[in-house]
């Protein structure tokens, strides 16, 4: 058994890729923002707005970007277990 009093307990994420995570779902959030919009009032008038570059293409890289950022937030190892 290990000594808890001598280690304090220690969370499976440590607390730097916690902050990775957030900024990983704030890239998230902007790709989605990029897809907003361009839609008619009037579902009778076709809108060309819906398809132009900004939505079909880069919001989804984005997206996708920020997932990948996501699992690499996960998965990095703290600087101090990377010395041992």
């Amino acid at each position: 058994m290990k000594n808890e009093s001598s280690k304090e307990k220690e969370f499976a994420i440590p607390k730097e890729n916690y902050k990775l995570l957030i900024i990983g779902f704030v890239i998230i959030v902007v790709g989605f923002l990029l897809m907003i919009g361009g839609g008619s009032k009037d579902p009778n008038v076709f809108n060309k707005e819906m398809f132009n570059a900004q939505r079909i293409i880069i919001a989804p890289i984005v997206v996708i970007f920020g997932f990948a950022f996501e699992i690499w937030a996960i998965m990095k190892k703290p600087k101090d277990l990377e010395k041992q």
